[in-house]
């Protein structure tokens, strides 16, 4: 698969607030893991992947094993940083 750069990346107020609430380890890796989805949304360790149910024209990615960033495309290389979180994210989301 051709890696898929993104070139644009906005952010809700709830990812931000969400975000710094984040403990300082998560926030480092999480914009570790930014670096590698701006380079290649669908790079094998992010586990990118489209959502169901209401969510359906969403998407995620794993930060680690425990949380994840949900997001929209705006287009095949803009998108926008719905949430961070656990699990529990897609119930507050949208």
């Amino acid at each position: 698969m051709t890696p898929r750069r993104i070139f644009g990346v906005e952010h809700t107020s709830l990812f931000e607030k969400n975000f710094e609430r984040l403990p300082k380890v998560v926030q480092k890796l999480a914009a570790n893991k930014d670096k590698i989805f701006r380079q290649n949304a669908f790079h094998p360790s992010l586990e990118t992947h489209k959502l169901g149910g209401k969510l359906k024209n969403d998407w995620a990615y794993s930060v680690n094993k425990d949380y994840r960033i949900h997001f929209y495309f705006v287009n095949d290389n803009v998108v926008v940083y719905l949430n961070i979180g656990t699990h529990e994210i897609y119930k507050k989301s949208k």
